[in-house]
């Protein structure tokens, strides 16, 4: 393939394999290969760092905006990382004729959800190009955290763990979809879009072994990720996996998988055996969390595979994302 298409920018193996095969190739340095949502930086002080940058279309939906979502996007990758977020940077490109007061009442978003979660913006940027070089808003924000002897990542999952989700897939796929195409559903689905770190803050406990933000490309393309870095197979039963009604009844009418949908306030957990009921209790006491859900479990055969049990007791493989699934979801 000679040029970008729009499944290079989708989450799925399309994107992993430009990271792997561009990226990493020419910028490959100890720091970048831990391949993690956030960095984990060396010194007295145990730093993370994290970037992204965030091109939805729309850039209103139902449950958020633009702003809020490049907010918890990374304060969530760091909080995964075992991090307090702690530090925002800020830079927004703006295409000529963009109304002031969407700007304001972006940035107002902004402001909000920081204070939420507790992490300050202290330094941004900027830019305007003309009309039509750009959709409205672009937004880039990196988050630094600081790390305080929460030890997760894939090196920790052990055969036996168990998989956890905080609550329904897919809610902020398919909200972006509905307000994007302008579809109505007979259940409306609103955008997760939230911060997790409190979340987070409320759970943590020794025995929880990693945890992810499923985003673009959802729980299965996320779950991929880390068998493939531990180096062992999950298997997730299809009927324990939390969906919304909405996000139900609009994957069986347009014929999407609620595993590949993104989502914007839920976390992947993966738990020691002796942690499990504990954590899950825990999750399901917090607001963000009372629809937190046993997924899966981690085991030791078909090392790098994810499995989906079946009702009726069948198997089959869960790959990557293949594909233009959801463009511009985040």
């Amino acid at each position: 393939m000679e040029r970008i298409i729009m499944a290079h920018g989708s989450g799925g193996r399309l994107s992993h394999q430009l990271v792997q095969e561009i990226f990493q190739k020419h910028l490959s340095n100890d720091f970048l290969n831990q391949m993690n949502d956030a960095t984990c930086l060396p010194g007295s002080e145990k730093l993370a760092v994290t970037t992204d940058s965030f091109v939805v279309s729309p850039i209103f939906f139902r449950g958020g905006d633009i702003g809020k979502l490049a907010v918890c996007g990374t304060i969530n990758d760091l909080a995964v990382a075992g991090a307090q977020p702690r530090y925002l940077s800020l830079a927004v490109i703006l295409e000529e004729g963009f109304p002031i007061g969407d700007l304001e009442r972006i940035v107002m978003s902004i402001a909000e959800t920081s204070r939420q979660a507790g992490a300050a913006i202290v330094c941004g940027d900027t830019k305007v190009v003309e009309r039509g070089s750009a959709d409205k808003i672009f937004i880039n924000t990196t988050g630094i955290g600081m790390i305080q002897e929460r030890l997760v990542g894939p090196h920790c999952i052990k055969p036996g763990d168990y998989v956890l989700i905080s609550g329904t897939l897919g809610d902020h796929g398919i909200s972006i979809l509905a307000d994007r195409e302008g579809l109505e559903f007979e259940t409306p689905v609103i955008s997760d879009c939230a911060p997790l770190n409190h979340l987070i803050d409320s759970f943590y406990m020794p025995g929880v072994h990693c945890m992810r933000d499923p985003t673009r490309g959802g729980v299965g393309t996320t779950l991929n990720e880390l068998a493939r870095q531990a180096q062992v197979s999950i298997l997730l039963e299809e009927e324990k996996l939390p969906l919304n009604p909405g996000v139900a009844g609009a994957c069986g009418m347009l014929g999407l998988d609620p595993l590949y949908l993104a989502n914007e306030g839920k976390v992947l957990v993966i738990v020691s055996p002796e942690a499990v009921e504990r954590v899950l209790t825990q999750m399901r006491a917090h607001p963000l969390g009372k629809e937190a859900a046993v997924i899966g479990r981690v085991e030791e055969a078909d090392p790098g595979l994810v499995l989906l049990e079946t009702p009726l007791g069948g198997k089959r493989i869960v790959g990557m994302l293949e594909g233009e699934h959801l463009p511009r979801i985040c």
